[in-house]
């Protein structure tokens, strides 16, 4: 079954750190770009960070650059976001997708939640 999961999320304070995990099962995420999208409460889901298969080109929103930190290994068919320095502002579901190289067809997780609060 062609799954993707999302773990790490959780309660965290301003200025704090999470590292998020999108595990793939069923299918080897090596060809795959991999995308960050988050999700706030009454808001429209949003890119946060993308990475290209090979791992050589990354991307970020704008609100996160220089906090954040998208990689991969794809020996342990993972990709991580590295968050940190974390702000009221970053509570939302969090979302990974892996796009298929050549159908464009997204695979989605079911998403964590991040809640940043004191």
């Amino acid at each position: 079954q062609v799954q993707l999961v999302e773990s790490g999320g959780g309660l965290v304070q301003p200025g704090g750190s999470l590292r998020l995990s999108c595990a793939a099962s069923g299918f080897t995420l090596d060809y795959y770009a991999i995308g960050w999208s988050r999700q706030a409460p009454g808001k429209e889901r949003e890119g946060v960070s993308c990475i290209s298969s090979s791992g050589g080109s990354t991307y970020y929103a704008e609100s996160v650059k220089g906090r954040f930190t998208i990689s991969r290994d794809n020996a342990k068919n993972t990709v991580y976001l590295q968050m940190n320095s974390l702000k009221f502002e970053n509570t939302a579901v969090y979302y990974c997708n892996a796009r298929h190289p050549i159908t464009r067809y997204n695979y989605w997780g079911q998403g964590t939640q991040v809640t940043v609060s004191s």
